[in-house]
Formats: C-alpha cells, structure tokens, sequence
C-alpha cells in the first residue's frame, strides 16, 4: 500500500510514538496534582509542549497556547467563544465560501443564534481576495476567520496581507492553520493573527489533541464553551491528555526543523507525479493554485466519469476523492462549487497528498498505478 491520503491524516513518527509511551505507563500524573511528583512531571512535560507549539507558530509566549482535542474544537472555541465574550461590542463576522465544515457549522450556529455573517466569494485557484475582506468589515464586526491552506486543493491564502487589514480596522483574525502547522512557515505575530487552530494528527502527531493560539498582549475576552475544573486558563475545562499534547509538542519541534527542507522535497516529488500524469492523460486539470499550494498537495481531474471509480482500481493506493471534503459525500463539494468548478471536473477530481514519508519510489509506482488504471476507463466528453 501507497499511502497519498496526507491531507486527511498523516502517518505519527515514531519519534512521537517514543516520547508518548511513557506517559500512558509510568508517568501516569494528572498535571493538575502538582503537589505529588508525579503530577508536577506531568505539568512539566505539558509546559515543555506548549513552548513547542508556541516556537512553531512564532507565539510571543507559551501561555498563548490552549490544548484541545484537535483543530474542529479549537476553530469551536475561536468563533463561539469570541461571538459570545463579545456580542455587546457587535454581532457580525467574516469568513470564506471555501472554509472547512467546523468554521462553516459554527458560523451556521451563530447565525441561528442571531449573529450575522459575511462569506466571501473566491478566485478560480481557491483565494480570498484582501480587498474583499477589507470591503465586508462593518463597524460591528468582530472576527474575521479564513483557513491558511485547503484541505482538498492546497492553496494558500495571504494570511499576512489579510491580517496587517484586520488589525488596521481593529477587528480579531482567526487562522485555521489545521493543513499548514508544520508544513509552510507560519508566524503568528508578523501575520498579525490573533487566534489560530492546529492539529497534531496533520504533522505526524498523533489523533485526538489539537491547539489554540489566543494573543494575550491585548488581552482578547473569550468565553469557554466547556464549564468544569478550569483548566487552560478557565477556557478548556478537562484533564489534559498528556501522552497527545507530549507528542503534539515533539511534532511541532520536528516539523519546526526540518520544514524548509522537507517542503523542498515534496514539492520536487509533488511535480514529478504531476509531471508524469501529465505526460501520459491528456485532458488532466489542476485545481487550486498552481504555486501558492501546500507543498504536498496535487488535486487534478482525470477525463473520465466519476473519480470513485478510478479510486475502487486502485486497491493498493490511499488516495482521496479530490472535491468530496464531507465523510461519505458523493457530491462535489462547496469549495469546487464557490471556485466555478464544473461538476463534471469536480466528480473526476483526486487529492494526492504526499508526507515525510513518501519517497520517490511511491511517486513512480504510484503515477504508473494510476495511469494504467484511468487509461482503462471509459473517457468522458466533458472534460479534454
């Protein structure tokens, strides 16, 4: 098996694996239960995580960084938590047509709730324009929230340009940084990002523990969505998860390392696959931006019918459907649809997403899977 499916999980080093054992056995404290050894080792180890995370994201300081169970709670408490601190000061916010389903079902839920939101059209590659964001701020705005890559075509907003606007009109600027943590440099404070979600699972961390980034210099008023013994300064009741925080903070120090020459690397094996498929199906076509795109992300539509019958030929390749972001959706999702995508190439569509652990070898096999099996199928007369 060829495993290309980086965008929906990566496989957790083992590096992880071996700084976390321990903490399921022998260093079992509560961090909490500093007054006992065990548990003051455990709050150690925590911290130590959290300065991690917080040099990955160039954070001011560790205590900006709230641990969670992944990035979906994290963008949760960014958007509820500022709608909710705040609404006497303003009931709208701002985010894109392309967001992931935990950005867009809160939106949702706010609006329910009597809140208003904005959602910005993009381009054809996927981006939100600067001038469009600085257009929709209103005098009661409170949040802007975008994510810094997509999930299923790669492509980067300016985060930095966005967010030198959001805090010129005073206005809080939300990252969801769930597909670039660990992958393409990200510093919070010259992007001038005031909250900022990540997930371990999606750097070779392991499932189950995520992160907040909330500014703290000037302080932002955030309300918890989870009462209980207040935990991460009163805004994420809960024990924590050790063993996941521990290997979400070796994640991000190994990320934070070797990112500049990873990134080289799978970007070089990105455009050989697209090189190959290229050379040998006519009619392929890129979705999302052809450089400003996540370094291990290919998205392209095959001139054939349904990308779902390509993926069933290909039993030795972990691949996904390249426009379905939903679990079990057959149907082209919203963010082909707000980037004027056909259907037709949407349907056809498949995300490669290569990781630290793809060599050339699985780019060489993979493309000669792929191309035996789609020069096999039926064409289709709406695409080439």
């Amino acid at each position: 098996m060829i495993y290309l499916d980086h965008q929906a999980s990566t496989p957790t080093d083992s590096r992880v694996v071996q700084a976390m054992l321990p903490f399921f056995t022998e260093h079992c404290g509560n961090p909490a239960s500093r007054h006992h050894s065990p548990g003051s080792f455990a709050s150690e180890a925590v911290e130590t995580a959290r300065r991690q995370v917080a040099n990955l994201i160039g954070a001011r300081s560790p205590r900006e960084i709230l641990f969670t169970s992944g990035a979906t709670e994290a963008i949760n408490l960014a958007l509820k938590g500022i709608a909710k601190a705040n609404a006497s000061g303003g009931r709208h916010l701002i985010t894109s047509m392309i967001e992931h389903k935990a950005t867009l079902d809160a939106c949702a839920r706010l609006e329910a709730q009597g809140f208003e939101v904005t959602r910005l059209p993009v381009d054809c590659l996927g981006r939100v324009s600067p001038q469009d964001v600085e257009s929709a701020i209103r005098p009661d705005t409170l949040l802007v929230s975008l994510l810094h890559g997509h999930n299923e075509v790669g492509t980067l907003q300016p985060v930095g340009e966005i967010g030198a606007i959001c805090r010129g009109r005073g206005v809080l600027f939300h990252v969801d940084a769930a597909q670039t943590a660990g992958k393409v440099p990200l510093d919070v404070e010259a992007a001038k990002i005031d909250l900022c979600s990540i997930s371990a699972h999606k750097f070779h961390g392991p499932k189950g523990v995520g992160a907040l980034y909330v500014r703290l210099r000037p302080r932002i008023a955030i309300e918890p969505l989870l009462d209980g013994g207040g935990q991460e300064r009163g805004l994420r009741s809960g024990t924590l998860n050790v063993p996941g925080i521990v290997g979400l903070g070796v994640a991000c120090e190994l990320a934070l390392h070797d990112m500049d020459q990873e990134g080289e690397r799978l970007t070089l094996l990105r455009n050989r696959l697209f090189e190959r498929l290229s050379e040998a199906v006519a009619g392929l076509t890129l979705s999302g931006h052809p450089s400003e795109r996540l370094p291990g992300n290919l998205n392209v539509s095959f001139p054939i019918e349904d990308s779902y019958d390509l993926m069933m030929r290909l039993p030795d390749l972990a691949v996904s459907a390249g426009s379905a972001c939903s679990s079990g959706s057959m149907e082209p999702s919203h963010s082909f649809r707000a980037m004027g995508i056909p259907d037709s190439i949407a349907r056809s569509a498949i995300r490669f997403g290569l990781g630290r652990f793809t060599t050339p070898d699985d780019i060489e096999r993979a493309a000669d899977m792929v191309i035996r099996a789609v020069l096999r199928l039926p064409v289709s007369g709406s695409i080439g």
